[in-house]
């Protein structure tokens, strides 16, 4: 009898566990264009409904849909008819974009400078020494400030600690979010320099596609990723950045196991816009200066949720020859619409023969290009598998668009 009372006491611990992780993984904040499917997981007896009770149908289903109502709406998770949840749901409007395919350059800017590595530091006595080595510092932290003042690029950092004259110099540095303050006595070199031992890096840069942007706003959605560093192989958190004009210099074609690459100039480009934010799902920012893109502004196309998109026939926008845009005939495979924190919803295969005569298949740089089909826009190249270059992911169009409206709304 008491074995059985603990089980039964294991199991109803184990569905109350269940059930406070299906609610905890339900994000506060939900963003959904105009008619698309709630699509939101929930366990027996959950169910999602509009507080007001005019937007969305109190149901428990994958299928619950929105209606044409634009804006904000205050939504509640029920459990046996009680409120166990709050979260708010933005409906965007459907609208139209340009897909571009544009190859452009990026010079990203980090908010402080970034630790991509530690080493020892040789004295003015010639013994060698680890100035950081207590500080608690670690690779992947951001330095903001030294001694109570911002340090915005790496020239910052070295000029607080050379001011220091050997003294004790106060750090604060950002975590995974979060601030924290350590103290570091620099080392003095036989340069007559004061060192901390950090090696650190204030801006990246790169070549990657333009995937849409909005004629209204000037907006725009690009790569579908997120930059990261490539020493801390971590999203670099930026404080600001540039899109410039490239030049492609020669195209590295891929072969199985070994990813080709698009390789490109951007030391003379000259800036088309500015970034906003380096997100998991692209960069997003505003394009100031349209005339220097080579885009018809006229090919505007309405963008599909990826409730419309399906298996079958399609094609992507890649600036390849000549630095000439050009349309690809490829083949989506599979099409996963429940995935709502990866950038790989889909698997394409390119089928069209110039392509695969050019790169293999998918390369770096092509991240971003746009998936086009029944001339919808419906989402942008993000990865390639690299044990088969013909093959590689996408991101829903409907995903990046959303991230944008945040990006806008922040």
């Amino acid at each position: 009898m008491k074995n059985l009372k603990k089980i039964l006491l294991i199991l109803i611990l184990f569905v109350i566990l269940l059930y406070v992780s299906n609610i905890s993984s339900i994000p506060n904040n939900l963003i959904l264009m105009q008619g698309e499917h709630l699509n939101v997981k929930t366990l027996l007896g959950l169910s999602i409904s509009d507080i007001n009770g005019e937007t969305i149908e109190a149901v428990n289903s994958d299928d619950t849909k929105v209606s044409n109502k634009i804006g904000k709406v205050d939504l509640s998770v029920n459990l046996a008819g009680f409120s166990v949840k709050d979260l708010t749901l933005n409906v965007i409007p459907n609208t139209v974009v340009i897909p571009s395919g544009e190859t452009i350059g990026l010079r990203l800017y980090t908010s402080g400078v970034l630790v991509v590595g530690m080493s020892e530091i040789q004295g003015q006595d010639n013994n060698n020494y680890t100035p950081y080595k207590n500080s608690g510092i670690k690779e992947g932290d951001m330095i903001t400030r030294v001694d109570d003042e911002a340090v915005t690029c790496t020239s910052d950092l070295i000029t607080k600690v050379n001011e220091s004259n050997g003294n004790t110099v106060k750090i604060t540095y950002v975590r995974d979010g979060s601030n924290y303050n350590t103290e570091i006595l620099p080392t003095k070199t036989s340069d007559n320099e004061y060192k901390l031992g950090l090696w650190v890096r204030d801006a990246a840069s790169g070549v990657g596609t333009i995937s849409f942007y909005d004629p209204k706003t000037g907006e725009f959605g690009a790569l579908g990723h997120g930059i990261l560093d490539v020493d801390t192989e971590e999203l670099i958190d930026i404080a600001r950045g540039d899109i410039v004009t490239s030049k492609i210099v020669s195209i590295v074609k891929g072969e199985k196991g070994k990813p080709g690459e698009l390789q490109g100039s951007i030391d003379n480009g000259k800036i088309i816009g500015e970034v906003y934010k380096n997100t998991n799902f692209g960069i997003y920012g505003k394009i100031n200066n349209l005339e220097i893109l080579k885009q018809d502004s006229d090919k505007v196309m309405e963008v599909k949720t990826r409730d419309e998109v399906k298996e079958g026939k399609a094609s992507i926008l890649c600036t390849l020859d000549d630095n000439k845009q050009e349309e690809y005939e490829i083949e989506i495979e599979k099409v996963y619409t429940s995935t709502n924190r990866s950038n790989k919803n889909m698997i394409i295969k390119v089928t069209d023969p110039r392509l695969l005569e050019k790169t293999g298949g998918i390369i770096q740089g092509m991240s971003g290009s746009p998936i086009i089909q029944d001339g919808k826009f419906v989402g942008a190249v993000t990865h390639v598998m690299v044990n088969n270059p013909e093959k590689g992911y996408g991101i829903f169009a409907d995903t990046m668009l959303k991230q944008m409206k945040e990006v806008e709304e922040n």
